[in-house]
């Protein structure tokens, strides 16, 4: 991430998204970190352990189950998926009553692989086929994405049909999954990981109706403006300078970037800088260097922006390490399971 942010794009990228959304959708990159197929049958309860910094995700292959986070519960049925994308432990059951058997990482299991498992519950009642990941988002590119994911994102497996992605992946993913052939593994995880960032996309399409960056983004003339920011946060950019990038007049792209992102565009450029000096500088970038890249002629300007935006210093920021401390979550996942 350092090194991408630190690198100059130069006046020209003619393979950046043209679709503002679609530059989102491109920072939001998955590692899968470990699957799990569980073939249960009623009555059967899991707990899912809560990991820092990554997402969980549920596919039903067949029958259909009880989701559980922070109280709120939602009823899986065959051909859904469920994203928990916060990091938050969460339950799976046959029905609100069932009992718990464990913590599905400790329980025994079947390992098929490195990152990939079989668990398997036989409670005699009516079965449940489920493909259950922890993937690793890149938060670094797309935190700002991440933070406005709901507590369980469900897609409903009837309206994934009428656009067709859904039913086709997950028909694979289940073929995948009852037979244990070469590479089986490898298409089940890989698939998952799809499915992942399918689930946000289709997420994205009802998501910007209160105001923030991303109804800004979406646009048509205001997102222009603020995808060429995004990939460019070293231009010295100016309120005329953006509405230029809008085809706008000054005054019109300040009302309407107001209106739309809920702040002036200006605050909005040093908070979207600064979002990115805070994950930069928790990488390791030099203060300096970083200054320049992202705009700033001289180290004490930056210094006293990222003091008024976040609110400490950037040399506070870069001791406190977040990037660091989120690190090792992916290794923590496939250790908890």
């Amino acid at each position: 991430m350092t090194a991408a942010l630190l690198r100059d794009p130069g006046p020209s990228r003619p393979w950046a998204p043209v679709d503002p959304v679609g530059g989102v959708l491109a920072d939001l990159r998955i590692r899968g970190t470990f699957h799990c197929r569980a073939e249960v049958a009623a009555p059967w309860g899991l707990e899912m352990p809560a990991l820092d910094g990554c997402m969980s995700s549920h596919v039903v292959t067949e029958g259909s189950c009880v989701l559980e986070v922070d109280g709120v519960r939602s009823v899986l049925g065959p051909g859904d998926l469920a994203l928990v994308p916060h990091g938050r432990g969460h339950l799976l059951r046959s029905d609100p009553d069932a009992r718990i058997a464990g913590r599905a990482d400790l329980l025994p299991q079947q390992y098929l692989g490195e990152h990939y498992s079989v668990l398997r519950l036989d409670g005699g009642g009516a079965r449940t086929g489920l493909v259950c990941g922890i993937v690793e988002p890149d938060r670094p590119g797309a935190a700002h994405l991440l933070d406005l994911l709901p507590p369980v994102l469900h897609v409903d497996g009837h309206d994934a049909a009428r656009s067709g992605w859904l039913p086709v992946l997950l028909g694979v993913i289940a073929d995948e999954a009852r037979h244990d052939r070469p590479g089986s593994e490898a298409v089940v995880t890989r698939l998952a990981d799809v499915v992942v960032v399918q689930a946000v996309r289709t997420w994205l399409d009802t998501a910007a109706a209160e105001p923030g960056w991303l109804r800004a983004l979406r646009d048509p003339q205001v997102g222009r403006a603020v995808a060429r920011l995004h990939r460019e946060p070293g231009t010295a950019w100016t309120l005329p300078l953006l509405a230029r990038e809008a085809r706008m007049s000054r005054s019109s792209f300040a009302a309407r970037f107001t209106e739309l992102a809920g702040e002036p565009a200006m605050r909005y450029v040093a908070r979207w800088r600064m979002h990115l000096a805070t994950v930069a500088l928790a990488d390791g970038a030099r203060v300096g260097e970083l200054a320049r890249h992202l705009g700033y002629e001289l180290e004490a300007a930056f210094s006293r922006a990222h003091k008024r935006v976040v609110g400490v210093p950037p040399v506070t920021a870069a001791h406190r390490g977040p990037g660091r401390a989120e690190a090792p979550a992916a290794a923590g996942a496939a250790g908890a399971w």
